[in-house]
C-alpha cells in the first residue's frame, strides 16, 4: 500500500510534466515573470482577466519539479475564479508553506496543491514552491485586481 507521502511525490512528479497549463495564451491581459535567483527557476505567468474573473491562465519557463508542479496546480485552481479568490488562494498557499496554516479543513480549497505542504520542512525548496504564487500576486496587482 502506498503511503500518503508516496502519493504526493507521484502527484508532484506527474504535475511537473503536465503540459496542460504550459503554453502561451492567445490574448493575455497580463504577463508577469517570476524568477528565483537562488536556484534559477523561472516562470512567465500569463493571465486573461475579464470583468474581475481569471478566464484563462498559463505559464512557460523552466525549473525544478516542485516549481513547475506548483505553477501547474495553481493554474488549475485559479482558472474561472474571481481575481479576489485567486489572490486569497495565493495567500493561503504561502501561509501553508510557511506553516502558518496547517488545519486540513482550512486547506481544503487548495485541493491537490496541498500535496506541496511538506515543502515547509525543506527550507531550500520553499522558494521553489511559492514562486508561481508570488508571481500571481504581482500579476493581479499589475492587472489592478489585486491588493
Amino acid at each position: 500500500m502506498s503511503s500518503l507521502a508516496d502519493i504526493y511525490t507521484e502527484l508532484i512528479a506527474e504535475e511537473s510534466r503536465n503540459p496542460e497549463h504550459r503554453h502561451h495564451l492567445e490574448s493575455p491581459t497580463c504577463c508577469e515573470r517570476g524568477h528565483n535567483p537562488s536556484c534559477g527557476d523561472e516562470i512567465t505567468l500569463e493571465l486573461a482577466v475579464k470583468d474581475g474573473i481569471v478566464t484563462d491562465a498559463a505559464f512557460t519557463g523552466s525549473g525544478c519539479a516542485i516549481s513547475q508542479a506548483s505553477a501547474s496546480l495553481m493554474i488549475g485552481l485559479i482558472k474561472g475564479q474571481p481575481a479576489e479568490k485567486a489572490e486569497h488562494l495565493a495567500k493561503l498557499f504561502q501561509q501553508m508553506i510557511k506553516g502558518e496554516v496547517t488545519d486540513e479543513h482550512d486547506l481544503e480549497e487548495l485541493e491537490d496543491a496541498v500535496a506541496l505542504q511538506n515543502i515547509s520542512n525543506m527550507p531550500a525548496r520553499v522558494k521553489c514552491a511559492v514562486l508561481s504564487w508570488r508571481t500571481l500576486e504581482a500579476a493581479l496587482k499589475k492587472e489592478g485586481t489585486g491588493k
